[in-house]
């Protein structure tokens, strides 16, 4: 959808920044832990725990963290074991579906907070298989349209891509989840950097909403996304490019003046460089 490649390299680059990094990694080695003990501590043989471990090193997780992850999710297994993969469905302000990812040790106090979440933004949590069916699973990078030609990204079709579409002064290279680990690696030995490679549920369907919704909207998907339980957050929302790099740019600025004036740490909200996060991002 238009915008949504924009607000994915906007959010990887507040991952760069992000104050709350404690809260980031605790965030990916969760993933990292479930995803070597439901599939083992091999991450050649492990889809899941090669996603989960190279979203870890993008955001710069030290190699210790990521190796004694690993080590719990292959080991007694006692954090792994009390986790379980949670799919919230429902929809936000201004009618726009909204699934929110979750890895979670008590399914009723996630299940609250999320449901809470909703009907503060106005918003209402919904039934499963209320939504999902509006978003398709799918591998994407995104990469720098500036910087590069179509013509420069066929080695990703090589390697196992679908598509590769031009959004706004992006380009989007869709593939099957499992072949998102080939097609990055066949951009990375064509030396063409990209701005974020991830799992997604892409929307079928789309909602174009005014500015002052989707500043509403991406409140909702900060306060999910603040959750410790919640991974990625998706929605089907359709905006310009420069309504979301308005919203990004004030939002940040006005919640940090707020935090500020609490004493509270600065920072931008977590981003979907586990997005989103997955989400389950390691699904």
């Amino acid at each position: 959808m238009a915008g949504h490649s924009k607000w994915a390299g906007i959010k990887h680059k507040k991952a760069i920044v992000d104050a709350r990094r404690g809260k980031l990694f605790t965030k990916l080695a969760r993933h990292i832990t479930v995803a070597a003990k439901e599939g083992g501590g091999d991450i050649e043989g492990n889809p899941s725990l090669a996603l989960a471990v190279q979203k870890a090193k993008d955001a710069s997780m030290p190699k210790d963290n990521i190796e004694r992850a690993i080590q719990r999710g292959t080991g007694a297994g006692a954090d792994a074991e009390s986790y379980e993969a949670v799919l919230y469905e429902g929809y936000g302000p201004g009618g726009v579906a909204v699934l929110v990812e979750a890895l979670t040790d008590n399914r009723n106090r996630t299940g609250s907070d999320v449901r809470h979440a909703f009907t503060k933004a106005g918003g209402n949590l919904g039934e499963p298989g209320s939504v999902a069916y509006l978003f398709e699973k799918k591998g994407i990078v995104v990469v720098d349209a500036t910087r590069y030609t179509e013509d420069d990204l066929i080695v990703a079709i090589d390697a196992g891509a679908e598509d590769i579409s031009a959004d706004g002064d992006v380009f989007e290279v869709v593939s099957d989840p499992h072949d998102l680990s080939a097609v990055r690696a066949a951009l990375e030995g064509a030396e063409i950097a990209f701005e974020s490679a991830d799992v997604t549920f892409l929307p079928s369907t789309r909602v174009e909403i005014d500015e002052a919704t989707v500043a509403k909207v991406m409140r909702l998907i900060d306060t999910l996304e603040d959750n410790d339980d919640v991974g990625d957050v998706h929605a089907n929302f359709d905006a310009d490019d420069a309504v979301l790099e308005r919203i990004a740019a004030g939002g940040s600025a006005g919640r940090d003046a707020h935090r500020a004036a609490r004493g509270a740490p600065r920072g931008a909200s977590l981003p979907a460089a586990l997005r989103r996060a997955d989400p389950v991002a390691d699904r």
